[in-house]
């Protein structure tokens, strides 16, 4: 049985908490959806900030909605070295002991002292097709991405849930090496 998953690019995001919503935005501000992402209740919001590290800054970084527990801002390499930051290649959420930034919106400033990391490839299971694929929570995949610049991607962690749909996700250092796409199709091979 062939295992193909389609493959999302991830470009430079930032989630923000409730709190950091309102001291950027202004008290009781609610982000508003621009367009819905693939996992089930994800979206784009129509809100940017600015981000500035040590070396370099990134204006209208895109928020991802809805808001979550913890800040996090997801960069590539080639962001990070722009930023002038070093983060660690982690697994969303996972933000103990990175690197910090500093983050504008419109109506303050937020300093964080942990919260940016480089997204490690993963791919999101529903609970069933992880079962039909035969593929545990966690588990490292190798994955391999056709096209004329074909590559084997190694350790994508799988992430299977019941809110889950079937995506793999990339960002666009990753992206761009391979000559990928959104909505390209990739295989696990193991």
């Amino acid at each position: 049985m062939s295992k193909q998953v389609p493959v999302g690019v991830s470009a430079r995001h930032i989630h923000l908490s409730e709190e950091h919503v309102h001291i950027l935005f202004g008290e009781g501000y609610q982000l508003t959806e621009m367009k819905p992402l693939s996992q089930p209740g994800q979206y784009a919001a129509n809100e940017t900030v600015a981000v500035v590290g040590p070396k370099g800054s990134f204006g209208k970084v895109r928020i991802l909605g809805p808001a979550r527990k913890r800040t996090q801002l997801e960069v590539s390499r080639t962001d990070a070295f722009s930023l002038g930051v070093n983060p660690p290649v982690r697994e969303s959420g996972n933000i103990a002991g990175s690197a910090g930034i500093t983050i504008q919106g419109p109506a303050g400033e937020v300093v964080i002292e942990e919260g940016v990391i480089v997204a490690a490839r993963h791919i999101h299971f529903h609970t069933s097709d992880a079962e039909r694929f035969g593929i545990a929570d966690k588990q490292k995949l190798r994955v391999r991405v056709g096209g004329e610049r074909g590559v084997i991607f190694e350790h994508v962690v799988a992430r299977v849930a019941d809110d889950f749909a079937l995506d793999m996700h990339i960002d666009t250092d990753e992206a761009n090496a391979a000559g990928v796409k959104n909505g390209d199709m990739a295989e696990i091979i193991e």
